[in-house]
C-alpha cells in the first residue's frame, strides 16, 4: 500500500480542516465523523489516540479525555484526494456524545 506523508495532506480545501471518519477496526462500523487540523493529526500520530479539532469550541481535543471513551488508532488511511482521513480504531465505550455506540443511530425518512 502506498504511503502519504503528513505534509502531503490537503488542509486548504476545508479552511485548514479535513474530515475524519472513525471506523471500528474489528466490525467495520462507522462510529463518527469529526474534523482535524494539522496539529490534531500530528498528536494522533504521536500518541496513537484520536485527536480532533472542535469547530464549536475552536480547540484541539482528545476523544474520550473527559468521558474515558477513548479511540485507540490502529491505522490511518488517506483518500485519493488527500483531503479526508479514515481512522481505524478500537473504541472504548460509546463513540457518540449522546451515549449511543455510533453517531449514526437514526434513519432519515422522507
Amino acid at each position: 500500500m502506498k504511503t502519504v506523508n503528513l505534509s502531503e495532506l490537503d488542509f486548504q480545501k476545508g479552511d485548514g480542516l479535513i474530515p475524519v471518519v472513525a471506523q471500528d477496526a474489528a466490525t467495520g462500523d462507522v462510529l463518527m465523523v469529526a474534523y482535524a487540523n494539522d496539529e490534531a493529526v500530528k498528536r494522533t500520530l504521536e500518541t496513537g489516540y484520536a485527536h480532533y479539532w472542535s469547530r464549536s469550541r475552536q480547540e484541539l481535543w482528545k476523544k474520550g479525555a473527559t468521558s474515558g471513551h477513548l479511540q485507540k488508532v490502529r491505522e490511518i488511511l488517506v483518500d485519493c484526494d488527500q483531503d479526508t482521513l479514515l481512522y481505524l480504531i478500537d473504541q472504548t465505550g460509546p463513540a457518540c456524545h449522546t451515549g449511543e455506540r455510533s453517531c449514526f443511530h437514526r434513519r432519515l425518512t422522507g
